[in-house]
């Protein structure tokens, strides 16, 4: 269905381009969102009080749909702060540091490792398993924390969500929106995943090499994220024997997280459940074994220092996830039954104008699918809009007469890439807060290896048509 764009879809348009504008320019975009939050209420219920409310509904949204990764990354900061402040991180670490020597080392196994676990579980499990434990050891031999956090975040809500083969979530909602067997968008998707993979791994690679050598990157001593000073910023006394202990038993808990989402076929927020739960038992259990009588009060202590630090991090990104949020079922939610008759929201509106003003060809056609894509994913979950884009590669590829399954494997890549993690702010926060780094210089650092990378995806996209 032709949906004609109103004057809101301008509205959300032009602040998103601005967004954009100000964060390539390094400014502060808080103001900005609450200004298209409250213009766009104002617009679309000539109510004052409305949109003046509907700012401030936008931001209980925004923290209710974050409010799972909030969580994981203060308690992974509490578990990462008794872990160094015992010393156990020291002995945990010790075996990595012998196989992990250089910074491309830690980059390449970092990420290789995160792809993997995240073709299984998913990478906000996996970002909370390997940054725990990892971190230090690129840190250590050199890797910038920002390298630590590229790495993560583009093997695993890059390469390995945007493929999805053994879950296979997503080629499923673009091969039923396509009209065809989930198999043939996989088959589709292999050559264009590991070219978008490889491009972009090896681009953001050369880039952060680069800026180690010029001195413009460094690697910092800070072994885990910063949580505010309090009172369990102290030494803490751990005998030999119990930090060898735990640093042979913490591993192993997490291995065994592992082998139960493996059998109990947990994905996603359970999977991560089971990592925020694991990694909050042992914060108590090595707490209460170092502190002893002291325990149960230094236990809340870490805990506060975890939710410092989480609320911290997101407290930029909470008003740019409320804007873009709106882009989606969220602005029904806000404001009310405003939009126009037969709307899928203002960012998959303005996907289907821009697929039905565009000529018809092959190379059109793919470029128009990576650009739907990439809007559809503006809205920071990248599987939004999956589906939009494999109608419009059924549409597309009728009007050719090939490539449905190519189109659509290229719209699901484009869409999960910007929304899935690796370039919406909000979106990275799981890697950018494990890592101890700002949301918005890791977007800012991925920015161009992802766009070569979609460009050159693309091209080749074109020829497999």
């Amino acid at each position: 269905m032709d949906i004609a764009l109103s004057g809101l879809h301008w509205i959300y348009l032009l602040f998103i381009i601005l967004i954009i504008g100000f964060m390539v320019f390094r400014k502060d975009t808080t103001i900005l969102c609450i200004a298209g939050i409250f213009l766009l209420g104002l617009v679309s219920t000539q109510s004052l009080s409305h949109s003046i409310s509907g700012v401030f509904n936008s931001f209980i949204y925004a923290i209710k749909e974050l409010l799972g990764t909030i969580l994981i990354i203060s308690i992974i900061v509490s578990m990462s702060r008794v872990l160094t402040l015992t010393g156990i991180n020291e002995s945990m670490i010790s075996p990595f540091t012998r196989l992990i020597r250089t910074p491309a080392l830690a980059y390449w196994v970092i990420g290789i490792l995160m792809m993997i676990i995240s073709w299984f579980f998913w990478p906000s499990p996996a970002v909370a398993l390997l940054g725990a434990v990892l971190l230090p050891v690129a840190l250590r031999v050199g890797l910038p924390a920002l390298g630590v956090a590229a790495a993560m975040n583009l093997f695993g809500h890059g390469i390995a969500l945007s493929g999805d083969f053994v879950i296979q979530g997503a080629p499923k909602l673009t091969a039923d929106a396509a009209g065809i067997p989930v198999g043939d968008v996989i088959s589709a998707s292999v050559p264009l995943v590991f070219v978008m993979g490889i491009v972009t791994t090896a681009v953001s690679f050369w880039m952060l090499r680069r800026d180690m050598r010029s001195g413009k990157l460094a690697a910092t001593p800070q072994v885990t994220p910063s949580a505010s000073s309090g009172p369990a910023d102290k030494a803490v006394t751990l005998s030999p024997s119990n930090r060898l202990l735990f640093a042979i038993v913490i591993p192993l808990l997490f291995l065994a997280d592992v082998a139960a989402m493996f059998v109990l076929k947990l994905q996603g927020g359970d999977a991560t459940a089971l990592v925020g739960g694991t990694a909050l038992l042992i914060m108590l259990w090595i707490t209460l074994t170092a502190h002893k009588q002291d325990g149960l009060a230094q236990s809340t202590n870490y805990l506060i220092e975890g939710f410092q630090f989480g609320f911290r991090i997101f407290g930029p990104v909470i008003p740019i996830a409320a804007f873009f949020y709106l882009g989606d079922s969220a602005f029904t939610e806000i404001f009310g039954k405003v939009l126009p008759a037969g709307s899928q929201g203002l960012v998959n509106d303005l996907g289907l104008a821009l697929a039905h003003t565009v000529p018809v060809n092959q190379a059109v056609g793919a470029v128009t699918l990576t650009t739907v894509g990439a809007i559809t994913g503006l809205d920071g979950s990248g599987f939004s809009g999956i589906s939009l884009a494999g109608s419009i590669a059924h549409l597309f590829s009728t009007a050719i007469g090939s490539g449905v399954a190519t189109l659509t494997a290229l719209g699901q890549i484009a869409a999960i890439w910007v929304g899935g993690g690796t370039l919406i702010p909000w979106a990275l926060i799981p890697a950018a807060a494990i890592c101890g780094v700002d949301p918005f210089e890791l977007a800012r650092r991925n920015l161009k290896p992802v766009v070569i990378g979609l460009v050159v995806t693309t091209i080749v996209a074109m020829f497999l048509m």
